[in-house]
């Protein structure tokens, strides 16, 4: 019996997806909600077998089976890159319905309501999602969205080819086409149509696009020392610039001889080093006489601005604010009036200009006195710019 193309559309569609979030995740292009995922895995897996009980013998069934494989893969990832929190509200429920779902398939074999069930925890998964790209669209800005979205479309195609119009036969399959749609064109928002969600720019497709807002925040461009990163838009004093992310490594997992893009690493606690995040916040260079420094808070690491930056001007940070490892030393060559020569850690600096960044709370909490502990300012949202 041929495949139906589209069978075979909704199968590669879905299969690519999770490729594509699952490279992204690995180049760390991607911050996804580990909630949403953890539960998406049990729903998944929950609704692949009773869509199978509901419908048996249809051939959508086969790609959400999948999924569900391909879910567990990418939350596992997810995961070994994750500390434990306590679960929101919202995931709760949405934990609870799975797991009632569960029982009431087991204990009373209905396979109908249980499906029913999973369908109506699906959107309430989606919501941590929602919220943390409501709060920053970058975070989920992959391609894989509007894989999904296509790939839940051939499957409501794939669906009513076999005219059978049960409420279990359309269900789960509108509610996930709908929800991945949503994702899809919220992150689409941030660009200039969301078409390009999908990866396509200047008639070409990329799968690993970084994605542009409309309005630029940063130019990279070329120094005396390599590559550098400048401001395209002005920013006032103690308006914060971007946030740096990346991957936590012990101090022993750091390279002990760093070159080129290896050497992109912060000192985030006496213990750990943040890694390189493949984004603009790697290309930020050190000065002496720097416009920006580095704010600890509770939404994490964030470069402020110092002084006004004017637009065109580079920016750039001093590397001693983080640093207590008395054996790294950088020969500088920021060509700042002054220029300390040689760029070692917190201690290399003069005592006065220690406590002038303590003031501004501008080092690593474990730089700062006990006193200055008790009530660090928080900066106000970050205005995320091109990655």
């Amino acid at each position: 019996m041929p495949i139906a193309p589209w069978f075979l559309l909704a199968v590669l569609a879905n299969f690519a997806g999770y490729v594509v979030y699952l490279t992204g995740l690995k180049r760390e292009l991607v911050q996804p909600n580990r909630a949403s995922w953890l539960i998406w895995s049990a729903a998944v897996l929950v609704e692949a077998s009773t869509y199978a009980a509901v419908n048996p013998g249809a051939a959508q069934s086969i790609v959400f089976l999948i999924s569900a494989g391909a879910c567990i893969v990418v939350t596992i990832g997810i995961w070994q890159r994750s500390a434990w929190s306590m679960p929101t509200r919202s995931e709760t429920i949405c934990m609870a319905a799975c797991l009632a779902s569960l029982t009431l398939w087991a204990m009373f074999s209905s396979a109908f309501w249980a499906h029913m069930l999973v369908v109506a925890a699906v959107p309430i998964s989606f919501w941590p999602t929602w919220e943390s790209v409501g709060q920053d669209r970058s975070r989920e800005r992959s391609p894989a969205w509007g894989l999904w979205t296509v790939g839940d479309l051939a499957t409501l195609i794939v669906a009513t080819r076999t005219g059978d119009v049960a409420v279990g036969n359309y269900a789960y399959i509108l509610v996930e086409l709908l929800c991945h749609a949503s994702v899809w064109f919220m992150i689409g928002l941030a660009t200039i149509n969301p078409i390009r969600s999908l990866g396509f720019r200047n008639g070409n497709f990329y799968v690993l696009d970084k994605y542009r807002p409309a309005a630029n925040l940063f130019s990279v461009g070329e120094n005396h020392l390599g590559k550098a990163v400048f401001a395209a838009v002005g920013f006032a004093e103690g308006e914060p610039i971007v946030k740096f992310t990346g991957r936590r490594f012990r101090a022993d997992q750091v390279p002990s001889l760093m070159r080129g893009g290896s050497d992109r690493f912060v000192q985030v606690t006496p213990e750990h080093f943040m890694g390189p995040s493949g984004r603009i916040d790697d290309l930020i260079n050190h000065s002496c006489a720097p416009n920006a420094g580095l704010r600890f808070t509770d939404d994490g690491v964030v470069l402020v601005a110092i002084r006004a930056i004017a637009p065109g001007e580079e920016i750039s940070w001093d590397y001693s604010t983080t640093l207590t490892e008395s054996n790294w030393h950088m020969i500088c060559q920021c060509r700042a009036p002054d220029c300390r020569r040689v760029i070692g850690n917190f201690e290399t600096l003069a005592p006065e200009r220690q406590e002038w960044f303590r003031a501004r709370n501008l080092v690593a909490p474990y730089l700062r006195r006990k006193d200055d502990l008790t009530a660090a300012p928080q900066p106000p949202e970050v205005r995320i710019g091109a990655r």
